[in-house]
């Protein structure tokens, strides 16, 4: 199963977290995304689920 990219389009960068308000990622996770491997995209779906209970 492909895994699909958590963008909810609400894409803005905090400047104090450098993470994006809407699906958490870095701007280096959004850029790579597309070239991560399933296994790659997983681990940074568990990342992103902590930075939202931050």
């Amino acid at each position: 199963m492909k895994i699909k990219s958590p963008c909810i389009n609400v894409c803005d960068m905090d400047p104090k977290t450098g993470l994006c308000i809407g699906c958490h990622r870095t701007s280096d996770e959004i850029a790579k995304w597309k070239g991560f491997n399933e296994n790659e995209k997983k681990k940074i779906l568990r990342l992103l689920r902590d930075r939202k209970n931050v």
